[in-house]
């Protein structure tokens, strides 16, 4: 059980990175070298330089987040490696953070009051694939333009339109 918030953007921090490329990113967030930028749950963030990586001015080391990201890419990783898929090669194509049902709980108030204390667990789903080698694209041969009778009447009129 992770946090939603946190978890989604850390999974738009990693989505479109290369396996490797990912794992470091998430590694040196939970050693909190490099951070996280929240672009969309922005309220009550704090400000980082770190963050002017993506040009982004708030972030944070959501710890958890990237920890159970990190299990995911090895999980993935191993499936790979059982496919026989070239672990080097892959990238990250799809990764989707979605809400879970809440947990409740409840917390007691003054004055007999009682109110709803909830978590906001998420599922995460990622598509990894090898990116496949670029192929050039042959030089096509330009053809030559087909014309209506009527465009070719009405280019006659502008070539010898004075009378």
């Amino acid at each position: 059980r992770v946090h939603y918030k946190n978890t989604y953007e850390t999974a738009r921090a990693i989505k479109g990175m290369s396996l490797r490329v990912a794992q470091q990113y998430l590694e040196d967030v939970c050693e909190k070298k490099r951070c996280v930028p929240f672009r969309k749950y922005t309220g009550c963030i704090g400000r980082t330089p770190q963050a002017k990586e993506f040009k982004m001015s708030q972030g944070r080391w959501p710890v958890k987040s990237a920890k159970i990201l990190l299990g995911l890419l090895r999980n993935a990783e191993s499936n790979a490696e059982f496919k026989n898929l070239d672990t080097e090669n892959l990238t990250i194509t799809h990764i989707q953070v979605s809400m879970a049902q809440q947990g409740r709980r409840r917390t007691f108030r003054a004055h007999g009051r009682v109110n709803a204390y909830m978590n906001c667990p998420c599922h995460v789903e990622m598509l990894l694939e090898e990116k496949a080698e670029s192929v050039e694209k042959p030089a096509e041969e330009t053809k030559a333009k087909k014309f209506t009778k009527k465009q070719l009447a009405k280019r006659r009129l502008k070539v010898g339109g004075d009378l």
